[in-house]
């Protein structure tokens, strides 16, 4: 039989590997394997694994009319191909290059060494026009658009033959992740599936690309007016070339040439950081650039604590990180914005919050999520560093206050600009709305303009340090298009 393998591609269009299978002689089996090494990984958690459940689900009612569905298995994914091969019953492996963490890439050796001591093949295909094997950029730009502008590799469904008489352990037949299996249901996510995620796709390009310049850098409009499409990329219920060519198609015919072009923009912004992973993966759990780590932050737990919890005393950074916490999701600036408080003014080390966030971003990607986080945390040489002052950007992007007040609801008497900084309160006033510091809402846990400036003058100084700039040179050189372009 011909296996088809799906990791984060929960989707049956635009599906190299699927397509390839289909077009292969002999029986197809649909496979997905939950894998407990990558369920223990403490970058994931529940929230993933129910948009993972709401995929499959979603597949399975979309093959029903085929008379198909997906082989759910539980365990070692090299066993179960181990055991398969011995029985002869295994012919070949279609899936996507996946460019994830060192569990999976682990993962990934064993089943290739164990494939290729049995006289498997596995076809491997190309994802989202990020390559394997490259040592530099030149000519990713190119290539990323070709690939964009490629025909779809859409499945021949009349070809399907499935599989029978499969020789695995009923015990590993299962279909974990039950409601009774999971945290109570989180009516706040998005919910999981391909058709969810093509219904969304619709209406950012017919409709809410309207507000998409207006609304990208604000807490509670983004919630619309971007895209949402991050959690279905990241899964792969959407691939992103699918997303280009709706986008492209939509902008001929509706116009907003300045939102549909930043928006395409941040599509190839997104293969850009995972192609730097793929290229350079040590930084799940290194400074990307080496000279950062002699950089001291010595780790304090109490304000990583209150960072985590939403207790800061800072109320955008705790609205933010309660939102996250409710429902999976919040804008791109905020994200900047937590990652700059946790590593420039709490002056604690980005390995402290990183998985933290990961397990609370739906869309959690680790291509995009490990560079990213690097980058905002100031510890390329290669970037500029922002300090986001989290009181400036309440005022630009909360003006009214109302992002804070749903989601820091201690503040609620507290009216702009004092709801963005309530330590500034007058004592008089505070007395009037029965509000104190330090009972009602905690006081800031550390000093933000003192915080700043030492932060500041601490990663300028360690910039000019000669094993930073060395670092910065490599890094340029391997990870920018030739001209100076990041992507």
């Amino acid at each position: 039989m011909n296996v088809v393998w799906f990791k984060r591609d929960l989707r049956l269009r635009d599906h190299a590997p699927l397509k390839a299978a289909l077009e292969s002689a002999g029986e197809h089996l649909l496979l997905y394997i939950h894998e407990p090494t990558v369920w223990a990984h403490p970058a994931y958690s529940d929230r993933h694994w129910r948009f993972v459940r709401e995929g499959l689900d979603d597949m399975n009612a979309q093959l029903d009319p085929l008379g198909a569905s997906i082989f759910e298995w539980t365990g070692d994914p090299a066993k179960l191909f181990a055991d398969w091969a011995a029985s002869g019953e295994l012919h070949a492996v279609y899936s996507y290059l996946e460019t994830g963490l060192q569990v999976t890439f682990d993962r990934d050796l064993q089943v290739a060494a164990m494939l290729r001591n049995n006289g498997v093949p596995w076809h491997e295909f190309q994802q989202n026009g990020v390559q394997r094997g490259r040592k530099n950029r030149k000519g990713w730009r190119s290539d990323w658009y070709a690939f964009m502008g490629a025909a779809q590799d859409a499945p021949e469904w009349s070809r399907f033959r499935p599989a029978a008489g499969l020789s695995c352990p009923p015990e590993h037949q299962t279909r974990p992740f039950s409601s009774t299996q999971l945290s109570p249901p989180e009516h706040r996510m998005q919910p999981g599936g391909e058709r969810k995620a093509h219904a969304y796709l619709r209406s950012f390009v017919e409709e809410r690309v309207a507000d998409y310049s207006r609304s990208i850098s604000k807490p509670a409009a983004s919630r619309t007016g971007c895209s949402r499409l991050s959690p279905y990329i990241a899964w792969g219920n959407l691939s992103i070339r699918q997303v280009y060519q709706a986008q492209s198609v939509a902008s001929g015919q509706r116009g907003y040439k300045r939102q549909f072009r930043a928006f395409s923009d941040r599509l190839r912004w997104h293969c850009h950081f995972i192609q730097k992973f793929e290229m350079e993966d040590a930084m799940e759990f290194r400074d990307v650039n080496r000279g950062y780590e002699a950089l001291e932050k010595p780790l304090d737990p109490d304000l990583v604590s209150a960072w985590k919890s939403g207790q800061t005393g800072f109320p955008l950074i705790d609205a933010c990180m309660r939102c996250l916490a409710a429902t999976g999701y919040i804008n791109f600036r905020m994200r900047a914005m937590l990652v700059s408080f946790l590593t420039h003014h709490l002056w604690q080390p980005w390995q402290a919050g990183v998985e933290h966030l990961a397990g609370l971003f739906l869309d959690f990607e680790p291509g995009i999520h490990y560079p990213q986080f690097q980058m905002q945390a100031g510890v390329t040489g290669i970037n500029t560093v922002r300090i986001y002052n989290p009181v400036k950007q309440a005022e630009d992007h909360d003006a009214d206050g109302r992002f804070i007040k749903q989601w820091v609801p201690e503040l609620e008497a507290l009216d702009p600009p004092h709801v963005y900084a309530p330590w500034k309160l007058p004592p008089m006033e505070a007395v009037m709305l029965g509000f104190e510091l330090g009972r009602d809402y905690p006081k800031p846990v550390v000093d933000l303009e003192r915080a700043a400036r030492r932060a500041r003058e601490a990663l300028y100084r360690h910039r000019a340090q000669p094993a930073v700039q060395r670092e910065a040179m490599r890094i340029l050189a391997r990870h920018t298009i030739p001209g100076g372009r990041m992507a």
